[in-house]
């Protein structure tokens, strides 16, 4: 509906090719039977075929994406929750564990990483990006450079990161990265004020074209932050307006859906609502607002947990796998993934092996949710604590 919309705004008064050439009459006919002839643009470029494939393979059936693409800081943070110091040494360290861990590629079809991880190697040499291929999971790059305040907004956020995008995704590209992210945030406390949606909206459509046209596949993540009282009412109607202004620009920006990926927030009610949902509940909201957003063209839909527990992340993607969806609807989660791992690991190299073990579990209970067959039988308590952050940044 989007592209339909986008089209629609062409006119014989805004196209010198269609005022020129958009008439065609049959000989002997009435002027009223005069056929118009209206030329669409059908983007493609050198990387169209590619950008098709590696979004497939992302979006395969009982894998998604495992998103370590913290900056720094956010990586020290973690770090410091278990007495270690913001130091390369130590983030190449946890990255290693994480990347190495033996059999992930079964449950993983990606990796977003930040861009000092892209190009770091493990101790004994090995490039990061080759452990990942080793495993046949795709090397992710997040791209962005960060929420700035959004001047003449209601104290909202915009995403910075457009200059010069070209050019990094070019040389993410040659180091083995062939998707990229960038996330952006609407905040329903807020407003959310027009202004913020069409610069989420519009700034993430860009990205999209500039990464297609440089071989990485877009992850269009317009996150809708679980801050607030609001109900999952209210949710689903801001979520509904801001994929609405999404699909509006990237098909406004020639992006093609085939080669695009989604990392939306699951339609819940805000944090600090009276009444939670069950995961049936997020579901059925979830599911209408992709129904009536998302055109089945696009591929897959990887979730991101947002704050919410590594169990209920889980559960409330297993509920939207009860039956078919039009898209691969699956999951890219940083601390619904890694939080068990950090808090097993402590940092100690003979806590390595069982820190790995906990990512598969993780991961592997996320694969069956995926595949709609997981059950919570048997979770730690420590996977069922909640992780929202509020005013979360990345």
């Amino acid at each position: 509906m989007a592209a339909c919309a986008s089209f629609a705004k062409l006119s014989s008064l805004s196209s010198p090719w269609i005022s020129n050439n958009s008439f065609s009459s049959r000989t002997g006919s009435s002027s009223l039977l005069a056929t118009r002839r209206v030329s669409l643009p059908i983007r493609a470029t050198s990387y169209s075929d590619e950008l098709v494939k590696t979004a497939k393979t992302i979006a395969s059936p009982g894998r998604g994406i495992l998103a370590i693409d913290e900056s720094n800081a956010t990586c020290g943070k973690r770090l410091a929750s278990i007495g270690l110091d913001n130091t390369e040494v130590n983030r190449q360290a946890y990255r290693q564990l994480l990347l190495t861990t033996p059999g992930l590629g079964e449950y993983i079809s990606g990796s977003i990483l930040f861009e000092e991880t892209l190009y770091q190697s493990t101790t004994d040499g090995k490039k990061f990006v080759d452990c990942l291929r080793e495993q046949n999971i795709v090397p992710g790059i997040k791209v962005d450079k960060g929420l700035v305040p959004l001047p003449g907004s209601n104290n909202e956020s915009w995403c910075q990161g457009l200059d010069g995008l070209a050019s990094r995704s070019a040389e993410y590209y040659k180091q083995g990265a062939r998707f990229a992210k960038w996330r952006t945030v609407v905040s329903i406390p807020c407003g959310p004020s027009a202004l913020a949606v069409k610069e989420a909206a519009w700034g993430l459509a860009r990205y999209a074209a500039i990464s297609q046209d440089n071989g990485l596949v877009p992850i269009v993540e317009p996150e809708i932050l679980l801050d607030g009282d609001h109900p999952i009412e209210r949710t689903l109607e801001v979520a509904e307006k801001v994929w609405s202004e999404v699909f509006f620009y990237l098909a406004q920006n020639n992006v093609i859906f085939e080669g695009i990926l989604l990392k939306p927030s699951m339609v819940t009610p805000g944090a600090e609502h009276k009444e939670k949902a069950s995961p049936e509940t997020i579901a059925k909201y979830t599911l209408t607002m992709l129904r009536r957003r998302v055109p089945p063209a696009v591929p897959g839909i990887m979730f991101l947990s947002g704050g919410q527990s590594e169990v209920e992340a889980t559960l409330n993607l297993n509920a939207m796998n009860q039956s078919p969806n039009p898209w691969h609807v699956s999951f890219s989660y940083a601390r619904a993934l890694q939080n068990t791992v950090l808090k097993t690991w402590q940092g100690r190299p003979e806590n390595v092996e069982a820190a790995q073990k906990s990512l598969l579990v993780r991961a592997k209970a996320n694969s069956l949710a995926q595949l709609g067959r997981y059950s919570a039988e048997g979770e730690s308590e420590e996977a069922k604590k909640g992780m929202f952050v509020k005013g979360y940044t990345y």
